[in-house]
């Protein structure tokens, strides 16, 4: 069986970036403060992009997984595998529940070089995480069969399931990238504007979304970006 990865994120992340860029093309005026920010915003959608479309490869087969993930890139005897888990914890309180995800834990003799940051639910030993099934276009009840026909007892499918919510997996990453485009227009109208109580309001609530992201651990990569706004906007600005 041959895993496919969705590009679902991939096409919802570049329209909300399209459409985040247009009110800084058409709607500001030209400044540094301008083109620095279409600048990041660029820079940050091209990350985006390059991270959705970096190389994968997952089959499983009667010979082992064939892998192109996690940091591996060859074919994984099931010889050098002592187990494969699937498993989808239930969520904290106030929280979606994630993906299910994959975990391989490698037998004595496996040539598996990759630091095991992972705990198999069943025995907590150590493993490897290979992959969140909301990557691949292919249902998890699909992949588990998969496992458990070629992996036979090496497969464990711990699987907890919860109550369904009506949002989407991925909403999370899109949520931050909406934040950024509701956010990117405002912060160069302050900038524009010249005046310091604009740029104040507009500073204390990108401080403030900045705090919602990191309480969470989330999006290092969008936190980074509204640090820039924040220390943009603050620049040579005094208390009132």
């Amino acid at each position: 069986m041959k895993l496919r990865r969705s590009r679902e994120k991939l096409w919802r992340g570049l329209t909300v970036f399209g459409v985040g860029v247009l009110p800084l093309l058409y709607h500001t005026s030209a400044s540094t403060g301008r083109w620095i920010l279409l600048g990041l915003w660029l820079v940050s959608a091209g990350m985006f992009v390059a991270y959705q479309l970096r190389p994968f490869r997952f089959r499983i087969g009667a010979d082992g997984l064939d892998l192109r993930v996690a940091g591996l890139n060859r074919l994984v005897a099931w010889a050098e595998i002592d187990a494969v888990v699937l498993d989808q914890p239930l969520p904290s309180r106030g929280r979606k529940q994630r993906a299910a995800k994959v975990l391989l834990v490698p037998a004595t003799a496996a040539m598996i070089d990759r630091p095991l940051t992972g705990r198999s639910p069943v025995d907590g030993r150590p493993a490897l995480k290979l992959l969140d099934l909301d990557q691949v276009r292919q249902p998890a009840d699909d992949v588990a069969d998969a496992l458990a026909r070629f992996g036979a007892g090496r497969f464990a499918d711990v699987r907890q399931q919860a109550p369904e919510l009506s949002d989407d997996p991925g909403a999370p990453d899109t949520e931050a990238v909406t934040l950024l485009a509701d956010l990117t227009p405002r912060v160069q109208k302050a900038l524009d504007s010249g005046q310091v109580s604009q740029r104040q309001v507009v500073k204390a609530e990108v401080d403030a979304a900045l705090a919602r992201l990191q309480a969470g651990g989330h999006q290092p990569r969008v936190a980074a970006l509204l640090r820039v706004m924040s220390d943009t906007l603050g620049e040579d600005v005094k208390p009132s």
